[in-house]
């Protein structure tokens, strides 16, 4: 595993493994959530995300392997860290017959909250993540997005540490969707952490601070997304749309700091030492004759990435020492 981490650990997990009879679920994960910071666990479906998760909070036991959620071991302490914990899972569990105000005043209740101070914090959270207008409806005749709104609210009722959500956008609109990632950044802002699993690669792009990707129960690797990007991606890109007859791509591999130039439909996919070639690049079109239309220096996806990423952990396991990243 690759990891830059200078920040204290909220969850360390180490050598963790996990089994459901003969399936392994977890196999000798090692991960790191930093503090006051959002992880984002990438995968496809049955990497171990959410298993990952229960062995968080101590809601289940790993058969091997050190587990600390903030700073304690959740078999010996896992009540004290659930009560420090907000958790969404991906299919939360609510009761359908009651109100959105009595499912909060439930949970809020379990939490030791009571009086004004449980009617203040079920407002706040209501409020936050705008469910207020419903509270007073029966939770079955909820929306799938006002279902996620009324357990996100819930999970921070008590003002947790850590929260750990398992795709908490789930069967929430494109506009819905984006609303809670930006409440989720604003509570890593207030000194909370996020631990988020998910598989859709846009979710994450932009609001993880730390990522790691996960296949078969194990870390493939794990990182901040720039340090990722240059161990994975170390080459800069930069894409131009050009109107040009004949062209005059050729010249440029020529110029100091090109190192390729790929032809495509719009003109090139050029890579560079570093973009501060660019003037040069354009410079010497001009000078060809060429018509710019576009200058457009890349940085690779999160998508991308995670490819990447996978791809060379399996060609790795195939026994291929040295990889280059195919774009």
């Amino acid at each position: 595993m690759t990891s830059n981490l200078p920040l204290p650990a909220a969850v360390s997990l180490r050598d963790v493994g996990k089994s459901f009879g003969d399936t392994p679920a977890l196999r000798g994960l090692d991960l790191i959530a930093p503090a006051g910071k959002i992880t984002v666990l990438l995968g496809p479906n049955g990497a171990g995300k959410t298993t990952a998760v229960r062995v968080m909070t101590g809601a289940m036991a790993p058969d091997q392997g050190s587990v600390r959620t903030l700073g304690h071991d959740p078999e010996r302490h896992g009540e004290s860290i659930r009560s420090a914990c907000g958790v969404v899972s991906a299919k939360p569990a609510l009761y359908d017959r009651l109100s959105g105000t009595d499912n909060l005043e439930y949970s809020a209740r379990l939490h030791g909250l009571t009086g004004s101070t449980m009617s203040t914090s079920i407002a706040m959270a209501a409020g936050r993540f705008g469910i207020d207008h419903a509270l007073d409806s029966q939770v079955g005749g909820y929306s799938t997005g006002m279902k996620t709104r009324l357990a996100l609210a819930r999970s921070v009722l008590h003002d947790p540490q850590l929260l750990l959500f398992d795709e908490p956008t789930s069967g929430l609109d494109p506009e819905s969707a984006q609303a809670v990632l930006v409440l989720i950044r604003e509570m890593t802002d207030e000194g909370r952490t996020v631990v988020m699993c998910t598989h859709h690669l846009v979710e994450a792009e932009g609001l993880a601070d730390h990522i790691v990707v996960l296949e078969d129960g194990t870390d493939l690797v794990a990182g901040d997304p720039a340090s990722l990007v240059r161990e994975y991606w170390p080459d800069d890109l930069v894409d131009l749309s050009i109107i040009s007859t004949p062209s005059p791509l050729a010249d440029l591999s020529f110029l100091s700091g090109v190192r390729n130039v790929q032809p495509t439909e719009e003109g090139a996919q050029i890579v560079v030492d570093d973009h501060s070639v660019i003037p040069d690049i354009v410079e010497a079109l001009v000078k060809a004759g060429a018509r710019i239309r576009r200058v457009t220096p890349r940085e690779p996806t999160l998508e991308e990435l995670y490819f990447a990423v996978r791809r060379t952990a399996r060609d790795l396991g195939e026994g291929r020492m040295s990889v280059e990243v195919s774009r």
